[in-house]
């Protein structure tokens, strides 16, 4: 194994060594502390660092040329737990260490940070996991002078309603807000209907990283750096998906909500929040920290009257002055033929900024397979309007993208 590692890191890090910056972080990797693959996969996700072996055993010098080091201990023996004791009493202030447990419980773990562990991954784990604590790492890296705060643009998605087509809305304007943003921008949409959630399945992306698991990372969670650790679309959004299984909606809370955000905004110059259609304490802080908001409704007496009272409810909550895009979708010749959209627009209070027209057949497809609409037709009616809805949404973050990514 301890070959077939070198060999793995000696081919990874020189393919684009000459192009790593001078002050990349050094992650140096005790042998048999993670597999082969994982080390690929590590090397694959975060190019900008350079991953070597440093050799069987834990080192007894760094020669000030490691930032991080992955080392494993075996909890079930106490010679490997003394030795960890004593190397991160003696390491701690010169080299983050990462400690893989094997045969682990709470009280040694706890044991391992205690003594100066920067992190603990109790074996087995994922390669999602490793590389989140391995982020959580290099975020603690002092951010370079002259480097410009992101701030990001973040929009949420409200429903007047189940089933106004708000979340296929928001999954095909985030493609066309990243073609409009092309390479400078970064565009993720988060999915955060933590009961209903559908839109992995509209990305057509199978095994996405979830909010639940984010939520695992606790404090730290405002850390992780998103644009790494997101499962991306051909589109090039990026997708944090909502939870698998049905999950109390008291799960998300306003604290977690905030590093959540703070995150994303850093990360990307746009992201699109899908929030469910209840009001909870946690989606109020959500909609105080947005820079805008999506009101989706249909054509009927009823979504109209919805969507009245969701705008009665943001003035209650003091987000009237909150920008707000208010979109009818999904019209038909029929619906319209009994309810006028000027009609609609009266009892509302205000002009839909976008009808979209219904197109079943188009957004159907796209749907199901993950495309986007232009991608099944071009030229569409449904195509314009939802161009015009990401023309809008688009137009902050195109005028910052240079204080982006």
């Amino acid at each position: 194994m301890s070959t077939h590692l070198k060999t793995e890191l000696k081919v990874l890090t020189a393919l684009d060594r000459d192009k790593l910056p001078a002050n990349a972080a050094r992650v140096g990797i005790v042998e048999g502390a993670i597999a082969p693959e994982q080390a690929s996969g590590l090397a694959s996700l975060f190019r900008d660092v350079a991953f070597e072996t440093v050799g069987a055993t834990w080192p007894d010098r760094y020669k000030g040329e490691i930032d991080i080091l992955i080392a494993s201990v075996d909890a079930a023996s106490s010679d490997e737990l003394n030795q960890a004791f004593r190397r991160l009493g003696r390491d701690a202030t010169s080299v983050r260490v990462l400690v893989v447990l094997r045969n682990a419980d709470v009280a040694t773990t706890r044991a391992v940070v205690q003594a100066g562990a920067a992190d603990v991954l109790p074996a087995p784990f994922g390669e999602a996991a490793l590389a989140l604590s391995l982020e959580r790492l290099l975020a603690h890296e002092p951010r370079k002078k002259g480097t410009p705060e992101k701030a990001g643009e973040v929009v949420a998605l409200l429903k007047a309603g189940g089933g106004v087509g708000a979340t296929s809305i928001g999954v095909q304007v985030s493609h066309l807000i990243a073609e409009r943003l092309g390479a400078s921008g970064g565009v993720c949409f988060a999915d955060l209907d933590l009961q209903f959630g559908a839109a992995a399945l509209y990305f057509d992306i199978p095994e996405p990283l979830t909010i639940m698991e984010c939520l695992a990372l606790g404090d730290r969670l405002g850390e992780t750096q998103f644009t790494t650790m997101l499962a991306t679309h051909k589109s090039g959004v990026r997708l944090l998906a909502g939870p698998r299984d049905l999950t109390p909606l008291e799960t998300l809370t306003p604290t977690i909500v905030d590093s959540l955000i703070g995150g994303l905004r850093r990360d990307f110059a746009v992201t699109l929040i899908d929030l469910p259609s209840v009001w909870t304490v946690w989606t109020n802080r959500v909609l105080q920290l947005c820079d805008r908001i999506v009101l989706v409704t249909n054509l009927s007496v009823a979504h109209v009257h919805l969507a009245r009272r969701q705008l009665d409810v943001l003035k209650l909550q003091r987000l009237g002055d909150v920008p707000l895009t208010l979109v009818c979708n999904a019209v038909t010749a029929e619906q319209q033929n009994t309810l006028p959209v000027k009609n609609a627009e009266k009892a509302i209070g205000r002009t839909f900024d976008a009808v979209i027209p219904a197109d079943s057949a188009v957004m159907g497809a796209a749907t199901n397979e993950g495309l986007t609409v232009r991608a099944v037709r071009r030229g569409t009616k449904l195509e314009k309007a939802l161009t015009q809805v990401a023309g809008a949404l688009a137009a902050n973050a195109t005028l910052n993208r240079q204080a982006v990514i």
